[in-house]
């Protein structure tokens, strides 16, 4: 009896689906009509905001690239506590640059490249400067500008031979003498840095 039951209730249920399945249209069937009434509704109502503004929209345009080549480099030069070079037109400065020494002309390439301690010079005619740098950052401009960014600078000729060599020998003999990866880093550091000023003042 129950089974019966069961049966008759099995087949009444699967009726039932068969009619709903066959009388329901699918979505992608249904007629694609818009709410005209709805649209104009929400214009009336709908904020009236401007897209939210990025960065570059508060930053200066970018200066045009001159049609022609400038027969001079612009070159700003600074430091954290000083302006040394503001808007100085020269002929040709050659940076200290971790892929090795690079010379920039007027029209040069832009590029931004990382200095490591080395000697920076600025030609101007037949004047040259020469800086000893410690590291810092050159951004080189489609404009012919060269903004040069260093930690530390000092001009070569402000630098005392005898003083190189003392710290040269100081930091070798706290290297040999260094029992922890600190004091060799900090030795190993002081090594590179007074070995490049050396060559400069000797090379």
């Amino acid at each position: 009896m129950f089974k019966q039951a069961s049966r008759l209730l099995s087949r009444s249920v699967t009726a039932v689906s068969s009619k709903s399945a066959t009388s329901r249209a699918f979505s992608s069937e249904l007629p694609s009509t818009l709410d005209s009434t709805f649209i104009e509704s929400w214009k009336k109502v709908a904020p009236n905001m401007d897209p939210p503004q990025t960065p570059s929209a508060f930053m200066k345009p970018r200066p045009s690239t001159p049609s022609s080549l400038p027969t001079k480099l612009t070159v700003n030069f600074v430091l954290p506590y000083t302006s040394e070079l503001t808007g100085k037109e020269v002929d040709m400065v050659i940076i200290p640059a971790t892929t090795g020494q690079m010379g920039v002309l007027p029209g040069h390439v832009p590029t931004i490249t990382e200095l490591k301690p080395g000697i920076m010079s600025v030609h101007e005619g037949t004047d040259v400067k020469k800086y000893f740098l410690s590291s810092g950052f050159a951004f080189l401009h489609a404009n012919s500008v060269a903004d040069i960014i260093a930690v530390e600078a000092v001009p070569l000729d402000h630098i005392d031979p005898s003083q190189v060599q003392k710290g040269l020998a100081d930091f070798t003999q706290k290297l040999a003498s260094a029992t922890t990866d600190l004091e060799k880093a900090e030795a190993q550091i002081g090594i590179e840095v007074h070995s490049a000023i050396n060559a400069a003042l000797t090379g």
